[in-house]
Parts: C-alpha cells; sequence; structure tokens
C-alpha cells in the first residue's frame, strides 16, 4: 500500500523503502507546489539519488549549477554533492525519486512533516533530524 506523506507545499508518495526492499532502494513520487517552502540545501552521505521528471517542471541546484526537470527528463546526484530544488512554475509539479541504497525510509518524513506542522518549525529540531538520516544540511554563507 503506498503511504502518503505531506509537508507543507511537498506530498510525497512512497511506493518502496527500505524496509520492503532490504535496504536496497527507496522509491517515491513527489508532488511540489508551486513556490512551496523546499528543504534547506544539503547533500547524503551514504546515497546517490535519481530523479525522473514526471510533470510541470523542477529546478534542482545541483553543486551551484541550476538544471531544469520536466517530464521524461532525469538528473542524477552522487552522494555527497550538494544540492536542493524549487518549482518557479504555475503549477504543481511531479517527479519521482530512487534512492540507493534505501536510507530514509518513510520514517525521515514524518519526522520532517511533524516538525513542519509546528509553527514557527524548530529549525534547529529539523537539522538535527536531518544529521540523525545522514543527510548534512548546507546553510548559505
Amino acid at each position: 500500500m503506498v503511504e502518503i506523506i505531506r509537508m507543507g507545499g511537498l506530498e510525497l508518495h512512497f511506493l518502496q523503502s527500505r524496509e520492503s526492499t532490504g535496504a536496497e532502494i527507496d522509491l517515491f513520487e513527489m508532488q511540489v507546489q508551486p513556490q512551496a517552502c523546499m528543504p534547506v540545501p544539503h547533500y547524503h552521505e551514504s546515497w546517490d539519488e535519481t530523479v525522473y521528471g514526471l510533470s510541470g517542471t523542477t529546478t534542482w541546484t545541483v553543486d551551484g549549477t541550476e538544471v531544469p526537470l520536466g517530464p521524461g527528463e532525469s538528473l542524477f546526484i552522487r552522494r555527497g554533492v550538494v544540492h536542493g530544488f524549487r518549482n518557479d512554475g504555475p503549477g504543481a509539479a511531479g517527479c519521482l525519486c530512487l534512492l540507493s541504497p534505501g536510507a530514509l525510509g518513510p520514517a525521515y518524513f514524518r519526522e520532517i512533516a511533524a516538525l513542519l506542522a509546528e509553527q514557527p518549525p524548530d529549525r534547529a529540531a529539523m537539522a538535527e533530524v536531518m544529521r540523525r538520516y545522514g543527510l548534512v544540511p548546507v546553510m548559505a554563507a
């Protein structure tokens, strides 16, 4: 059964998780609303991420370079490379995200969603959750 997790302007549909694949992959569809609050730029310590555009256009900043990702296009982000994303378009944009090996599962996103539900969100607690799951936030200088 697909688990749906909502975090502000993001909606994730978890299709496969580390728990269901023996930690081989995490696979989820993500809908990004226009001008949605995105996660801070970050990198992953121990997994790679592949993103496949489904609808609309998301803009990914990967190692300082902006990469628009539209339907049918894909992007590979190697572990250790700083990245983030946004949706500048007028409508929702969708993409499919594959993490290999599977490292997060839905638990990480559930914790972040709970913190985002608080007003104002506790940024220090969010950074701690990110680090605990192997995401390293990178704050702008």
